[in-house]
């Protein structure tokens, strides 16, 4: 009798009830959403900057305004939701979300396009932490952390289906039917979240406006000094005024609100082994991911000469396995505890970016699926686990601020990621480029050293001579992917190695997260 008493528990600990799923699944819809977002209008910049005339310092807010506002408001964002209701505030985020993807189908001059990128972003803020918040308060314990597991698929995959999505409608459609399709799947996200149930802290406590503005006034300089850091050059006033004001800025937070009675955030809980390597885990991974999308995509379509469109499909296996094992981690939590999954996960992802450096003027598409592979078996490994420790350790009634916490730290590892990539790849395309350069006519110049798109242009009107410069600029630029490939990579196993020494073992990782052994035979 005892044998079937377990048997009807773990049964009753395994099974979702068609609420529960139904709830994944708008959460899940919800975050594709704001993540798609983020990386849809790369593919409509060329079209964009034709009809509107649009400037490239135009182009580069349309994309950054949406990162910049979303990063600055997610911890006041999840904060509310705790306080006024996760459902609640996820709705106010789609409306939000939805006014601001429509404006460009009205007015599409570049001053507008920033600003619907801009009012996108606040909408996003409000979305992306109640997502994952209700999981972790509608689900179980038992159940958490394989919720979270889907999550945590759906939300690394989101960027690739963006792209792919976009190339799709920018093949048929103008570049407006992007924000169309974003205001019309953001109202039918907005019906659905009406059928789901709703939460929020039961204890009503004041609200911390001063470690509200605070926290974004700290993330809102670092990421803006990470964005103007490869326009401008590491070292620029402008940029290091922008990086040392966004640290000694959060300095300033944790001082208050380890003082506060009532803090925004509890920075006690960094002190936490699981939580603190899971954030930091979390900066790595998007900061590695990321990095190396930002080269492959110039690589396929300036290098091997994909259509965006081809760029975009040639990254979806990547989501494959990411999808799989974020799945499947949560099982594997208990039996081999964060810091194996963590530091194992890390290190290939440090590998997959380290065989970027294996690629040529003449390689072929499976050469540049075996780096994808390798880091998405990685980031696989690592992302649920990751996400599933902060939840874990962060108390319920503050879920909204932990969700928000998972969400800052894959925005401030973007911003990096983007950012070292970004310089490590011009400074050194354009030393290697430079032999080249001193034989053009001084109109050619600046162009030609500035990027490999503004060469090829330049080549295409050039003669005969044009072929060998294009080839001389793509050597350049692929020596500089490969100095930014290895930087990167370095970077991603000496973390490995320090993370393998932080995140808590088995045991104790056992007793930070709720096991699902139990549940795992019938999984």
């Amino acid at each position: 009798m005892g044998g079937f008493v377990t048997s009807k528990t773990e049964i009753e600990q395994s099974t979702w009830t068609p609420r529960q799923i139904w709830m994944l699944t708008v959460s899940c819809c919800a975050v594709a959403l704001v993540v798609a977002a983020m990386a849809a209008l790369n593919t409509a910049l060329p079209d964009i900057a034709r009809d509107t005339g649009a400037t490239q310092t135009q182009l580069t807010w349309i994309v950054d305004g949406y990162t910049l506002v979303l990063a600055c408001l997610l911890l006041a964002a999840g904060a509310l939701g705790d306080r006024y209701g996760r459902r609640e505030l996820l709705m106010f985020g789609l409306v939000v979300f939805a006014a601001g993807s429509a404006i460009p189908v009205f007015i599409d001059e570049p001053s507008w396009i920033i600003a619907s990128r801009v009012v996108s972003g606040v909408g996003a803020a409000f979305v992306m932490p109640a997502t994952l918040s209700l999981l972790t308060a509608g689900f179980p314990a038992t159940q958490r952390s394989r919720a979270v597991g889907v999550w945590s698929g759906v939300a690394g995959s989101g960027a690739i289906a963006g792209l792919v999505i976009s190339g799709f409608l920018i093949e048929k459609w103008s570049w407006h039917s992007i924000f169309i399709s974003l205001a019309v799947v953001s109202g039918l996200i907005l019906v659905a979240s009406f059928t789901i149930a709703s939460s929020k802290d039961e204890e009503t406590t004041p609200l911390d406006f001063l470690g509200t503005a605070l926290i974004a006034t700290a993330i809102g300089l670092f990421v803006l000094g990470m964005i103007e850091a490869p326009v401008r050059g590491w070292l620029n006033p402008v940029v290091l005024a922008l990086l040392i004001g966004g640290i000694a800025t959060g300095v300033v937070f944790s001082f208050v609100e380890l003082r506060s009675a009532h803090p925004l955030l509890d920075v006690g809980l960094f002190a936490n082994r699981a939580f603190g390597s899971s954030a930091t885990s979390l900066v790595l991974q998007f900061l590695a991911t990321f990095g190396m999308f930002f080269m492959l995509v110039q690589y396929l379509q300036l290098v091997l000469d994909y259509s965006p469109l081809q760029s975009a499909l040639a990254l979806l296996p990547m989501a494959v396995p990411v999808m799989a094992l974020s799945v499947v981690s949560p099982l594997l939590i208990p039996l081999v505890g964060l810091r194996i999954l963590t530091s194992v996960g890390i290190a290939l992802l440090g590998t997959g970016i380290a065989l970027v450096t294996r690629l040529e003027l003449g390689s072929s598409y499976v050469d540049v699926c075996i780096p994808l592979i390798v880091a998405a078996i990685g980031l696989g490994l690592c992302t649920t686990p990751a996400t599933a420790a902060i939840v874990s350790n962060t108390p319920d009634a503050k879920q909204g601020v932990a969700s928000a916490i998972n969400d800052v730290t894959r925005e401030i590892g973007s911003a990096i990621g983007v950012a070292l990539a970004g310089s490590i790849l011009a400074t050194t395309y354009a030393r290697h480029v430079q032999p080249a350069v001193d034989m053009l006519p001084e109109p050619a110049k600046e162009p030609v050293s500035g990027s490999l798109a503004a060469a090829l242009h330049i080549a295409e009107s050039a003669g005969s001579q044009g072929d060998q410069l294009a080839d001389f600029a793509r050597e350049a630029f692929i020596e500089g992917m490969n100095q930014a490939a290895l930087t990167l990579a370095v970077i991603i196993w000496v973390s490995a190695v320090i993370l393998g020494f932080w995140a808590p073992g088995r045991q104790k990782t056992a007793k930070a997260l709720p096991s699902e052994s139990t549940a795992a035979p019938l999984a």
